[in-house]
């Protein structure tokens, strides 16, 4: 795609862990994704730590909303029976950007081969913000941040906003 026209725009960013087992002193996903953007030049504007709870979940992106225009939720998107962040945030989309979750897994298996499939990675959009739903682990944040989200979040506002 052509990038040529991206609207200038400043991203700020929020950034909401799903954890049931740590808390904002114990999380390493969302300080590790606060430095990803960071050194991007991207700013952290909202930051919090909540349980695998649908409705906690989707207080936290609500809360987020008015200060980010992208939304990066963290942890929950497994298969156990207590991961709850997609089923929380799917249903706000308003699009998918289905090629968000389709090159996070095609990437991922380059490094950790057929249990890439096991991973719910989901983007999408709402209200003219960018919404990612990533796994939590360290290397799946520097991935799916560093390696997708970055590049992209310019594009991407630029086309969710019009």
């Amino acid at each position: 795609m052509n990038h040529e026209h991206v609207k200038d725009g400043k991203v700020l960013t929020a950034i909401i862990t799903v954890s049931t087992s740590r808390t904002a002193e114990q999380d390493k996903s969302g300080p590790a994704i606060r430095t990803i953007l960071e050194e991007a030049g991207i700013e952290t504007v909202f930051y919090t730590v909540v349980p695998d709870d649908i409705g906690r979940i989707r207080t936290a992106v609500f809360a987020a909303l008015p200060q980010a225009n992208c939304i990066i939720v963290n942890g929950g998107t497994g298969l156990t029976h207590d991961d709850r962040t997609i089923e929380a945030v799917e249903p706000l989309l308003e699009k998918r950007m289905d090629g968000f979750g389709e090159l996070f897994r095609w990437k991922s298996y380059g490094e950790i081969g057929t249990a890439a499939m096991l991973s719910r990675a989901l983007g999408g959009t709402f209200g003219g913000r960018a919404i990612f739903c990533i796994p939590g682990s360290p290397k799946a944040v520097q991935l799916a941040v560093g390696e997708l989200i970055v590049p992209e979040i310019a594009h991407i506002l630029s086309h969710a906003s019009r």
